[in-house]
Parts: C-alpha cells; sequence; structure tokens
C-alpha cells in the first residue's frame, strides 16, 4: 500500500482526499499543516488518516509528496525536506500555479533531479468534476505516471503534456477558467433580474443551463461551433442575442483575455525560476 502525504490540507488538498476516498483507492494518507483548525476539519470527516503538524513526521516512509501549499510559500516548505527527498526519491506531485520543475528541483535537492510531476487542477475539483493537467519529468516513471493520474482523477479529468511550457495554456484555460464562466454567468443572471425575474428563480435557470450546456458539450460528437448554429434559428430569440455578443466582441476579447492570462503564468513561472537561479 503506498503512502500518500499531503502538505497543506486547505480545499484541494481536501477534495483530493475526498475522491480518493469515494473511490476506495488503497492509499494510506497522511496530512500535514501547521494550523491546527485545518487538520481538525480533515479528521472530522476522515479520523483514520493520520494528520501532523510537523512536515518532517508526515513525510517519514511517504511514497509520494503531494505539495498543496500556495506558490509563494513553495520554497520555505520545501527546503527542510531536502534530506528525505535525496536518500527516498519519493515521488513528488506538485498542485502549486507558477512553480517549475527545476524550481522545486532546486528547493527540494539542491540542484539533483528528482522525480516530479506539475499539475495545473481548476476549482470544480472540489466537486469532483474538474480537469487537470499533468506533466512529468523524465525520472518519473510509468507507474509515478500511473500512480501520479489515479491520484489526480479521484477529483475529475485529467490530460498529460510533453512540454511544461504547455501548462501555462492549460492555467489560462482550465485554472482561470472557471471565473470566466462564473463572470459569464453572473452577467446572465444580472440581465435576467433586469428582465423581471427574481434572483433566485434566474441563479437557477442560468446556474442549470451552463450545467446543461457543458454536459451536452462533453456527451456530444458536435463541437461547440456546431451546437452553436444547431441551436440557433434564422430570425430567432437566440440569433438576436448571439448578434449582439458578437457584434460587442466577444470572441476576440476572450482570446485577449486568454492570451494575458498565459503570459502572467509564464511571468510567474520566469520569476520564480530567476529566484531559484540566484540561490544556486
Amino acid at each position: 500500500m503506498k503512502k500518500i502525504t499531503f502538505i497543506g490540507a486547505g480545499n484541494m488538498a481536501q477534495a483530493l482526499i475526498a475522491g480518493l476516498i469515494k473511490d476506495n483507492t488503497p492509499l494510506s494518507l497522511c496530512v500535514a499543516d501547521p494550523m491546527t483548525s485545518q487538520l481538525e476539519k480533515v479528521s472530522a470527516h476522515y479520523p483514520n488518516i493520520k494528520t501532523q503538524c510537523d512536515n518532517l513526521e508526515a513525510i517519514e516512509s511517504a511514497d509520494v509528496i503531494i505539495l498543496a501549499v500556495k506558490p509563494q510559500l513553495m520554497r520555505q516548505v520545501c527546503e527542510p525536506l531536502q534530506a528525505y527527498v535525496k536518500t527516498k526519491q519519493p515521488l513528488i506531485i506538485s498542485i502549486a500555479a507558477g512553480i517549475s520543475v527545476d524550481n522545486l528541483s532546486q528547493w527540494l535537492g539542491a540542484g539533483q533531479k528528482i522525480p516530479v510531476v506539475r499539475c495545473m487542477p481548476n476549482t470544480p475539483a472540489l466537486v469532483q468534476a474538474g480537469i487537470t493537467g499533468l506533466y512529468a519529468n523524465d525520472l518519473v516513471s510509468d507507474d509515478q505516471r500511473n500512480l501520479a493520474e489515479s491520484i489526480l482523477r479521484a477529483v475529475g479529468s485529467t490530460l498529460w503534456f510533453d512540454q511544461e511550457a504547455q501548462l501555462d495554456a492549460v492555467t489560462a484555460v482550465s485554472g482561470s477558467g472557471p471565473a470566466y464562466f462564473f463572470l459569464v454567468m453572473e452577467a446572465m443572471q444580472s440581465g435576467a433580474e433586469k428582465l423581471g425575474l427574481s434572483p433566485e428563480d434566474a441563479k437557477l435557470l442560468v446556474s442549470q443551463t451552463a450545467f446543461g450546456a457543458a454536459k451536452l458539450a462533453l456527451e456530444s460528437d458536435d463541437d461547440p461551433a456546431q451546437l452553436r448554429v444547431k441551436v440557433t434559428s434564422k430570425g430567432g430569440t437566440t440569433e438576436a442575442a448571439l448578434v449582439q455578443l458578437t457584434e460587442g466582441g466577444l470572441v476576440p476579447l476572450f482570446e485577449t483575455a486568454l492570451k494575458a492570462a498565459a503570459e502572467r503564468s509564464k511571468a510567474l513561472r520566469n520569476e520564480n525560476s530567476t529566484t531559484a537561479h540566484h540561490l544556486r
């Protein structure tokens, strides 16, 4: 039975734990976090999971270490783990945005190469409906890739990428993507209320429509453009709305927004790489 230690007991770690337990995955789980209130939440739901405030005690005998901390805390969390990581060579899985494999290798092993999988999940993982982009360095074995995939699949779908730089695009599309849809839903709900619907009715109509459209897109052989054409009758209500959205520049605006998010992701990665380089 593989031992997996989570460092950080925040929302994403708790979502992964919930998914793994729901799947009855045969794993030994341990969670470390300096905040006892976070550990108490885990223990309240999953009393059989070991919890620790001390990271070094938590990673003892760990086959996998999942780094589920904020990017700005990553270096100070990683450096004390160096001795164990260099000796035991556990699989490292990071779910922090903007922290490259080189960063992690530097902070965890003083430049020594270690097996690392970088992941970019998104917030629907909190309800086991997320999608995660993954990248593995060349020290990750096939068994470790399969293990990493099985862990992240506990909260939704997974998609592997051959180049680490592609995770910048993943961050822009799916990592930040839920916020784009929430903004659209917010705008639709506001518009619905101005048409006379109650906030409760507007929210339900918008939310269920978004869910149904996403489900239809996932299960249909048609791409979104074809689905849009099929639901748009000439001279009808849908066409009237789409004309306004198109003439308002919605499509190029989304292209600009995604580009901005990808460039910011790349900038954050480069900033962290520069910091790591100066520490060598």
